[in-house]
């Protein structure tokens, strides 16, 4: 009877809610477990479902949290027990709420995103410190800027028994430009030690409303709380993704009535709050892409917009309108056709030429040659690629669009590849945005074999893309065919050998010779690193500096521009005396030859995929011929070790025969991406590599 008398006054409490919740049209979710049920259509249940459902659960006005109170700091923040997230964390997000809406500028009239931002931060130690110094990044371009003001800072040191605020100095902020389109905005907060609370807040104020505003949810350090508030005008709608490992602790949505007027006209918001409770920090660690590919963060991208007057665009385009649209501009589409700009030079550039590929590697290192990278990135020429021709300069664009053009130009069928570089994160899949694309590449088919080409890099072989391009997808651009997604993989590995043939003489001394031959990305960065000296005997001789017990006689490095060509060194070289050498015994380390020192793999776990570029291969092998008959009496441990599934192997042995101490490493890594389940392995297999190479070897001469 009590139940049944319980159910009936959340009934009566409920029609109600629900007659007021029709009145002024607020939308309401009936939730129960994780099934959510729009309460306008509850008018279409029968009123036995309703009871049904009203003895499990019943709407109720949906609350939401508010920015906190700036400059109100509680002994609770003081005393926050850092081991409640993370032990290890040298600072801690207590709590940060941030805020954006759509509003119109009583100045220009238009329409402009507001960004309001606030957070309190306690740090514990030294390392922590650099919490304190904010930047904050804002776009512009030759008609648009973002705006910065509106700064609150504050420390907060807790000292005799009271909180003590220092108020950063407004002289304290400047803004640095960092290139042509993005500035930042600096301050540091007065007043660290260990155990002060920082507290600050900004508003920003941008014109671009198609990104709306991204909110990282992770960070570097933990966070205890982290809240954002949208307020999206019902005229735009956005596609809204949740990107990373972990998931919200809560969304609420309701109706906000009234938001905003256009030319008078009312138009409601949806009023939309993400929370998410307990974030570990994001910890970048060697070997991956973008970390905004992985960092928890609510992402907008804008759909369309429908004003009162009628007037719609939509944003949200299929890849036939965007293919259209690129090979009919001016910059992207009209270069790829411009053969005239190649076509006298064609019949010289490919004289000697004999087939399909070897004229496509000879167009390939002229553009390579003639006009030089400005380090610039895009996915459209700066002006045109005969300009960059003419000036012998250009952005990624010009460069790779003349190599299109000239390739087309010698009968060759030639796309162009646009993608996003490891830096920039993934692109969209979903559908096409085009701003999610940062750079452009070339591609040559030839017979049933495609080729990938950046002419950005004189140091590229035909068909090796830079690692900065390796990056999941990227889409074809064909003036005459519909675009279509390519895979970005790394087709060459990177791939070393080292071959030592030496002699210990009976001072102790070693002497012979090192052998080193590379190729794919691992002849790439050697030659890149040469090339950053005046002259190979310049690298040499810096490389003779940084190895401290071995002295290098005499070199010769052949292909350092032949880049077809495996990158081979020769040097004769001298070791310093092993200690005690006259002895005995003999006892030295053969690790010396690039090392595995540091494990690249530290973390407890990691919530995303390794990403080496490309599977590599590295081979050593050392023979040194000794001075009479020893015995070996400790080694390393000859060990045979593998990831599962063939992902990669290391193998070791140490042998001693007819005087001849032999000593042979392979350490493979066959994958070019392990996913996060696979990083376990990784770390144990490092692990077990580093343990290893800690022995030594003792040899004791036989009498």
């Amino acid at each position: 009877m009590f139940i049944y008398s319980k159910v009936l006054k959340r009934f009566g409490l409920f029609c109600k809610i629900y007659r007021l919740i029709e009145k002024y049209n607020y939308q309401i979710i009936l939730e129960y477990n994780a099934v959510n049920l729009n309460c306008d259509k509850l008018t279409k249940l029968k009123m036995r479902k309703i009871f049904l459902l009203l003895s499990l659960s019943i709407c109720v006005f949906t609350t939401f949290a508010q920015n906190f109170s700036y400059g109100v700091i509680t002994h609770d923040d003081n005393d926050f027990d850092r081991n409640k997230i993370d032990s290890n964390a040298n600072a801690v997000v207590l709590k940060e709420f941030g805020t954006s809406s759509i509003q119109i500028n009583d100045g220009t009239g238009s329409l402009e995103l507001i960004f309001e931002y606030h957070v309190k931060i306690k740090i514990y130690n030294k390392e922590g410190y650099k919490q304190a110094n904010i930047a904050i990044p804002s776009y512009k371009d030759a008609s648009r800027e973002e705006f910065i003001n509106t700064i609150k800072a504050s420390t907060f040191n807790y000292e005799n028994g009271r909180f003590v605020e220092t108020i950063m100095d407004k002289k304290a902020i400047f803004k640095e430009n960092k290139s042509k389109y993005w500035s930042s905005t600096k301050f540091t907060l007065p007043n660290i030690k260990d155990g002060s609370i920082i507290e600050y807040s900004y508003r920003l104020e941008s014109p671009n409303l198609f990104n709306f505003k991204t909110w990282e949810f992770q960070s570097d350090i933990p966070k205890v709380y982290s809240e954002y508030l949208v307020f999206i005008p019902a005229v735009y709608n956005y596609n809204v993704s949740l990107r990373g490992f972990y998931k919200l602790s809560d969304n609420k949505s309701e109706i906000a009535k009234e938001c905003l007027r256009i030319n008078g006209i009312p138009i409601d918001c949806s009023k939309i709050a993400y929370v998410m409770k307990d974030i570990p920090a994001f910890v970048e660690e060697s070997y991956m892409t973008a970390a905004s590919n992985f960092k928890s963060a609510i992402y907008f991208e804008l759909s369309d917009w429908q004003m009162p007057d009628g007037r719609k665009q939509s944003y949200t385009k299929s890849w036939k309108d965007v293919d259209y649209e690129l090979t009919s501009e001016k910059t992207l589409g009209s270069q790829m056709k411009r053969k005239d700009v190649f076509k006298d030079l064609i019949p010289t550039i490919t004289k000697n030429t004999t087939d399909d590929l070897s004229k496509a590697k000879a167009i390939y290192e002229y553009i390579k040659k003639q006009i030089k990278w400005n380090n610039y990135y895009g996915t459209r020429s700066d002006d045109n690629i005969k300009k960059a021709l003419d000036i012998r300069s250009g952005n990624v664009a010009d460069i790779n669009l003349s190599l299109i053009s000239a390739l087309s130009a010698a009968n060759l069928d030639a796309e162009a590849v646009i993608l996003s570089t490891r830096e920039n994160g993934t692109v969209n899949k979903l559908y096409p945005i085009i701003s999610d694309f940062n750079y452009l590449v070339a591609k040559v088919n030839i017979g049933d074999k495609s080729y990938l080409l950046d002419a950005t890099e004189p140091l590229l072989p035909f068909g090796l893309l830079p690692l900065r391009c390796v990056n999941d997808q990227g889409r074809v651009i064909n003036l005459k065919k519909p675009s279509y997604w390519i895979d970005l993989t790394a087709f060459q590995k990177s791939s070393t050998s080292y071959i030592m043939d030496a002699k210990l003489n009976p001072e102790g001394k070693i002497t012979g010779t090192i052998t080193t031959h590379s190729t794919g990305y691992a002849a790439f960065n050697k030659r890149k690193e040469i090339k950053k000296f005046n002259s190979p005997d310049e690298y040499v001789e810096k490389l003779d500096e940084r190895l401290p017990k071995l002295q290098i006689l005499k070199h010769e490095i052949k292909n350092i521009d032949s880049v077809e060509n495996t990158l081979t060194e020769i040097y004769e070289m001298e070791f310093s005396p092993i200690e005690n050498a006259t002895k005995d015994d003999l006892n030295f380390s053969p690790f010396f030859i690039n090392p595995v020192g540091k494990n690249p793999f530290n973390l407890n776990e990691r919530t995303y995929p390794v990403d080496l570029g490309s599977s590599s291969d590295e081979r050593i092998v050392i023979t040194i011929a000794l001075p009479g008959k020893f015995d070996l009496i400790e080694k390393p441990k000859d060990i045979s070790i593998g990831l599962p599934n063939g992902g990669g192997r290391y193998l070791l042995k140490t042998t001693i025969e007819d005087n001849i101490l032999s000593f042979s490493q392979m350490l493979q890594l066959n994958k070019a991406i392990y996913q996060a389940e696979e990083y376990p392995y990784l770390k144990e297999f490092y692990s077990k590599i580093i343990q290893n190479q800690k022995s030594d070897v003792l040899l004791k001469k036989l009498k």
